[in-house]
């Protein structure tokens, strides 16, 4: 099944608020559309780039291999979010690797495609320079604030991002992910981020089940880290 750019509800995609644009029909009858399977890679770090990747309903981890091989998990996305924009147009391989976290829908479009529609939709290159602005400030501002943070401010950190971006299901973040994928976002080791957790829930700042997670106090994890200037990000 194609995933039908007319009835996508991602009002946040910038291919679905530009595609009602002159020539946009055209283009969107070019892509390609992806079903993942949960821990499916669909983009592997080093491979040739092949356009960009938007979810149309899913979960994906964005990750780059760090020293010694270590994973570190750069960014997830969710629902109407694109991946794959730090090597378009900029190399020839992707320079991260994407894995769907569940069943996911991804729409693709490839290389040409995306140049031509760049150069025919002056809306859609408009909102890709803001995107690609937004995205430069974010990836700063997190440089700044690893670099002062503790162990115990990443995971807060790590935390309240989950908690913006994915919400709350039943009481619990709506993502779950293992302690080694925490460390591996917030920056950190696995025994860290255990004994970060095991401490936050003493405090009863947070609440667990398996692997679950429940913030039980946000603005209270919000102002341990307001001295970083804490940045909303999603």
């Amino acid at each position: 099944m194609k995933a039908d750019c007319t009835n996508c509800m991602n009002s946040n995609c910038i291919i679905k608020r530009n595609y009602h644009c002159e020539g946009g029909k055209e283009f969107i009858a070019k892509k390609h559309t992806l079903h993942c399977k949960k821990n499916q890679n669909f983009i592997i770090e080093g491979s040739p780039v092949h356009g960009l990747y938007f979810i149309y309903k899913g979960k994906a981890k964005i990750a780059k291999t760090g020293i010694h091989g270590r994973e570190q998990i750069v960014r997830f996305a969710k629902d109407g979010e694109t991946i794959g924009h730090r090597g378009f147009g900029s190399g020839q391989f992707y320079q991260i690797s994407a894995v769907a976290m569940e069943d996911t829908i991804l729409c693709n479009f490839g290389n040409e495609v995306l140049n031509e529609m760049l150069l025919k939709i002056p809306t859609l290159t408009y909102d890709f320079m803001l995107f690609y602005a937004e995205e430069l400030n974010r990836s700063e501002t997190k440089v700044k604030k690893f670099a002062q943070m503790t162990v115990r401010e990443k995971v807060i950190d790590a935390l309240l991002y989950m908690y913006r971006k994915f919400g709350l299901l039943n009481g619990f973040l709506n993502v779950q992910l293992s302690r080694k994928e925490i460390a591996d976002f917030a920056g950190t080791t696995d025994e860290q981020v255990i004994r970060v957790l095991s401490s936050l829930k003493k405090e009863a700042l947070i609440h667990t089940k398996g692997k679950k997670i429940g913030l039980a106090n946000p603005e209270a994890l919000r102002k341990e880290i307001a001295v970083h200037n804490y940045f909303l990000d999603s």
